[in-house]
């Protein structure tokens, strides 16, 4: 059973830990974070978690710093906010705002969720190195509406920004936050208060007619250099009496789209992630593709889907559109049977439809 098969050389690009050489806590020292103590499972060894499909990568990581050719993007878009959301919305509606990165501000049934919120400058465990922004986030902290969740698909720094959360909290002392097994130690002792720690498939009821529930992905964790795995990785569920929502944070392909369907019935919203997954030989078993994040959208059902994970921090190798434009051609090749998808502008919401 090999847990992470490519977190190693993850960790030497210094994607999602992007330690540079160390690993520094946003807010002191920390060489690893806690992690899950509990009895094994089907994904659980009993030390570490591992996925259920696990992908070998087909490239190395020296063969690709020998072949590497990055894509092009802009130091700064000086660009304005979108305007502030509603409020919230009322019962059967459902809305969804692309604010950056993975960052999403879901509005149904009258709650407010915000998916792996970052504000910061930089993803990374120091402020003055790592991946840098290229915009600023599409709605201004400001003009959020209150939030009654906040979910975390996974611990890598540009998902899980405790910056960022504590702000939410000191903003909304009431906010919920949910994350994957072994998170729960690491973000009370940042200060985080109403942490539930899931695991795939089990449901959380957010209001007796809106239920959360935790659905597996593809992927891996680490905050150091020596906890890889230590903590549960998971995408998100949201079932209310008006149809299902979806939201994958990070992942590798797999068959969790087709069996979330299964599980839950047609999607009326996926919110998938397109971006860093050049050169797909290396980053395939952590990071779908747009052509897969399109076979992903099919195998959910969704009725309609909003891409995510591009365009903010540079992480891999794919140019700054690139993976708008592979979206696209994915899209066109598939023709009258295309399924609908929504690119929204960065602060730009939209109302989905029943």
């Amino acid at each position: 059973m090999n847990a992470l098969p490519s977190s190693r050389l993850l960790r030497r690009l210094g994607l999602g830990v992007l330690v540079l050489g160390m690993a520094v806590g946003a807010s002191g020292c920390v060489f690893a974070a806690p992690t899950w103590k509990g009895p094994p499972s089907d994904h659980f060894d009993g030390r570490r978690f591992f996925n259920l499909e696990p992908r070998e990568q087909q490239m190395g990581f020296m063969d690709w710093m020998r072949t590497r050719r990055p894509g092009p993007w802009k130091d700064w878009h000086d660009v304005p906010h979108g305007p502030p959301p509603p409020e919230r919305v009322g019962r059967g509606g459902l809305r969804v705002t692309f604010i950056n990165h993975a960052t999403v501000l879901l509005q149904l049934d009258g709650l407010n969720i915000l998916t792996d919120p970052i504000y910061s400058e930089r993803c990374s465990p120091v402020s003055f190195a790592g991946p840098k922004r290229v915009r600023p986030p599409g709605i201004r902290f400001e003009d959020l509406p209150p939030i009654d969740a906040v979910v975390l698909s996974h611990n890598h720094y540009d998902h899980m920004d405790v910056a960022t959360l504590r702000r939410l909290q000191e903003k909304f002392p009431a906010m919920r936050l949910f994350a994957g097994l072994g998170n729960g130690a690491f973000l009370e002792g940042e200060g985080l208060r109403q942490v539930t720690e899931v695991d795939w498939w089990k449901e959380f009821p957010l209001t007796p007619e809106v239920t959360l529930v935790s659905a597996r992905t593809q992927h891996f964790t680490n905050r150091g250099m020596t906890d890889s795995g230590g903590t549960l990785w998971t995408g998100y569920v949201f079932r209310g009496p008006h149809g299902a929502t979806y939201f994958a944070g990070d992942t590798g392909w797999g068959r969790q789209f087709a069996e979330a369907r299964e599980r839950y019935g047609p999607m009326r919203l996926a919110v998938l992630p397109i971006g860093a997954y050049k050169p797909e030989g290396f980053m395939s078993p952590v990071h779908i593709s747009p052509r897969e994040a399109v076979q992903a959208s099919v195998d959910l059902g969704a009725r309609h889907s909003v891409p995510m994970h591009y365009g903010t921090f540079r992480l891999a190798d794919d140019g700054e559109t690139e993976p708008l434009w592979d979206l696209a051609g994915a899209l066109v090749e598939r023709g009258a049977e295309a399924p609908k998808w929504w690119v929204l502008g960065f602060g730009e919401g939209r109302d989905v439809p029943p």
